[in-house]
């Protein structure tokens, strides 16, 4: 049977190792509960959207953040603790050195405090209007997490864990594999990196498509006439160089089928993600191509083969006036 360490002396000095040991845990465990709350969030985001939500991040960028926080920083958090306790285990007057102690309780009022400000601004939102089942989940989870943060550094406070080493070695373990399961289900939402790779390589194609679009209409206004190709928009003076498709290093279809109308084509591995209402509340419109946030609605396309059909209104776009000849 198991039995609680005698009591050690107070005096002991704290070493370097001390110290950096119980600093490294802290920190890496109060990254590690942040990323898990927020990797959580993006769960309920995804699988509860609001329509008064913001749009979400089409590239997950959040969640792929998180997820890489969390396969660093919770292995550090076990490593270290456990290095901890082999150590008092071995010399229990360590159980008792200063910085363990500040290091606990802090541990305990951060926790304590972050249940109290994240619970103030879930229910800020709720009486904002975000009267929704996310909203009850995201209050769970921040209770859960938080509250076992709280328990666990409250029993190791008291001497809980040095008591029971098997038990916190099985604690240890249980949050490792629940946490490799919480990262699993997050290539649910994100998919491969190939796959965020591709959808990489869309938004870059619809940015050069824009990008032909813009200097097609200054093609226009200058000329007043579309140019019959796209090679005419090559500009040695400005420095244009109309763009290729950079994953296969072909041109951009580009046809004239109007006087003033015209179309655009790519070839797109992947549909347009929709990601609506799968953002934080409340809502915001972005558009597809400002730093992957949001869609926009004019660019959407499916897998394959994408065309964009259109149409200069001579209203809108004037032609530029014939300019005063220069004097010689």
């Amino acid at each position: 049977m198991e039995t609680a360490p005698a009591q050690a002396p107070t005096n002991m000095k704290t070493t370097a190792r001390d110290f950096f040991l119980w600093v490294g845990a802290v920190i890496a465990l109060y990254g590690s509960v942040i990323s898990m709350i927020t990797l959580l969030f993006e769960y309920v985001n995804h699988a509860f959207p609001d329509p008064l939500a913001y749009s979400g991040d089409p590239y997950s960028s959040s969640v792929r953040f998180a997820m890489a926080a969390l396969i660093v920083l919770v292995p550090t958090t076990l490593v270290l603790l456990h290095i901890i306790r082999k150590t008092i285990e071995k010399e229990s007057a360590r159980a008792n050195i200063w910085v363990r102690r500040w290091a606990l309780v802090l541990t305990l009022f951060i926790a304590t405090v972050t249940v109290l400000a994240d619970l103030i601004t879930l229910i800020n939102t709720f009486l904002g209007g975000e009267v929704t089942m996310r909203f009850g989940l995201k209050v769970a989870i921040v209770l859960l997490v938080a509250l076992g943060v709280f328990l666990h550094f409250l029993a190791d406070l008291k001497g809980y864990w040095l008591a029971n080493g098997r038990k916190a070695l099985m604690v240890g373990i249980g949050v490792f594999i629940l946490t490799i399961s919480i990262i699993g289900s997050g290539f649910f939402i994100i998919g491969s990196p190939g796959t965020v790779r591709l959808l990489r390589y869309d938004e870059q194609k619809v940015q050069d498509l824009q990008n032909i679009q813009y200097q097609i209409t200054y093609h226009f206004q200058q000329k007043n006439e579309l140019p019959p190709n796209l090679e005419a928009l090559n500009d040695p003076l400005s420095g244009f160089v109309v763009p290729v498709d950079d994953q296969t290093g072909k041109p951009y279809t580009y046809q004239v089928t109007a006087p003033y109308t015209f179309y655009l084509c790519a070839t797109f591995n992947r549909e347009t993600p929709d990601t609506t209402g799968k953002g934080p509340y409340p809502a915001r419109d972005y558009s597809y191509t400002s730093m992957g946030m949001g869609i926009d609605d004019t660019w959407t396309h499916t897998a394959g083969q994408g065309c964009f059909t259109r149409t200069i209104d001579p209203d809108k776009y004037p032609p530029f006036r014939d300019p005063k000849p220069l004097p010689i």
